[in-house]
């Protein structure tokens, strides 16, 4: 048998069996299991951090020289950290009249 020709004979037996074994796995149906049902976890009470940081955020650039601002901004860094708990203290206790 020529060199030739039993290369050109391996190759066909390679893209037949190549070609077989794709329309095998195109056709299988795989059970896809369901996905978990998401859980959104709901804070039992609203955050005052969060609130905080809407009115900061609405303060705009003057923000960056508000303290509590600062301190709120402190405050969620440490959370984010996990340098404090979501349950401690969050938000400085503003001050009557403001």
């Amino acid at each position: 048998m020529d060199g030739k020709l039993l290369a050109r004979l391996g190759a066909i037996i390679f893209v037949a069996v190549a070609i077989t074994a794709t329309a095998i796995e195109m056709t299988r149906e795989e059970d896809v299991p369901a996905a978990p049902a998401a859980r959104q976890l709901q804070p039992s009470a609203p955050d005052p951090l969060h609130a905080a940081q809407r009115r900061c955020q609405q303060l705009g650039q003057k923000a960056t020289e508000n303290s509590e601002c600062l301190a709120v901004w402190a405050e969620s860094r440490d959370r984010f950290l996990g340098i404090r708990s979501p349950d401690a203290p969050a938000v400085p206790h503003q001050k009557e009249g403001q």
